[in-house]
C-alpha cells in the first residue's frame, strides 16, 4: 500500500513536469494569467487525468497504472497545445507591423484584419498591399495544416441591412479565394458573412466603426487529429 502511494505521488509529480518542459516557444504565451504556457497547461491537465485513469484501470497495480496514464495523458494533452504554440508565435512575428492583430483564446487562434488596410470602402477587392501579409498567411497555413480555416467577413451599420451581409460575405470569400490560390487546401476553409451583427465597438462614431469593418480567420484543431 506504501508503495502503491508513492508511485502515485510520483505520477502527480510527473503531470507537473511533463506540463511544465521547456517549451521554445514559450514567449507566444505572454499574458497567461498564470504566468504558463497554452502547452504547460494541456500537458499538465492531460498528465492528471491520465494518472487518475491509469490507477482506476490498473485494478493490480494503482501506483504503476497511474505513472503510465500520466505520462500517456501529459503527452496527448500537450499535442495541440505545443502545435498551436509554434504556429502562433509564427503567426505572430509574420504579422508584426502589417495592422494584423493575433489572439489567443484556449485553443482557437484568431487572427483580425482591419477593413481599412484590407479593403476600399464597398469594396470587396483586396487592397494591392495587402498581399504580401496574405502570403505570408497561406505560408504559415500550409506549414501548419492540421487545423480548420474559418473566414468571417464583418461590417458596421451604415448602409442597409442586406447589402452589408452580402458585402461580408465577398470579403470573406475574397480573402478564401486568395488564400486558396496560393496552396491552401480548400477543405479545410469555410466562409461566413456575418454584416453588423457582432460589433467589437460602438457604431456611434468613425473609430468604432472602423473596428468593426473587419475580417477575421480563426484557427480551431481539426476533429480526430491526432497531434
Amino acid at each position: 500500500m506504501k508503495l502503491s502511494r508513492r508511485l502515485i505521488l510520483s505520477a502527480l509529480a510527473l503531470s507537473v513536469l511533463s506540463g511544465c518542459a521547456q517549451n521554445p516557444y514559450d514567449q507566444s504565451a505572454q499574458g497567461d494569467s498564470a504566468g504558463m504556457s497554452k502547452t504547460a497547461k494541456y500537458g499538465g491537465l492531460g498528465a492528471l487525468a491520465g494518472a487518475a485513469a491509469g490507477a482506476l484501470i490498473s485494478h493490480d497495480n494503482r501506483g504503476k497504472g497511474a505513472l503510465i496514464g500520466a505520462a500517456i495523458g501529459g503527452a496527448s494533452g500537450a499535442g495541440y497545445g505545443y502545435y498551436a504554440d509554434k504556429q502562433e508565435a509564427q503567426l505572430r512575428q509574420q504579422m508584426q507591423g502589417t495592422g494584423v492583430e493575433v489572439q489567443r483564446q484556449g485553443d482557437n487562434i484568431q487572427l483580425i484584419m482591419p477593413g481599412n488596410i484590407t479593403f476600399a470602402t464597398n469594396s470587396a477587392d483586396i487592397a494591392s498591399n495587402f498581399y504580401t501579409p496574405l502570403n505570408n498567411l497561406a505560408n504559415s497555413f500550409k506549414q501548419f495544416d492540421q487545423n480548420s480555416i474559418e473566414i468571417v467577413g464583418h461590417t458596421d451599420s451604415t448602409g442597409g441591412y442586406q447589402y452589408n451581409v452580402a458585402l461580408s460575405q465577398r470579403r470573406a470569400q475574397s480573402v478564401a479565394n486568395y488564400l486558396i490560390s496560393q496552396g491552401v487546401n480548400p477543405a479545410r476553409v469555410t466562409t461566413r458573412g456575418a454584416g453588423p451583427d457582432m460589433p467589437v465597438a460602438s457604431n456611434a462614431n468613425e473609430m468604432g466603426r472602423q473596428q468593426n469593418r473587419r475580417v477575421e480567420v480563426n484557427l480551431r484543431p481539426l476533429p480526430g487529429v491526432q497531434y
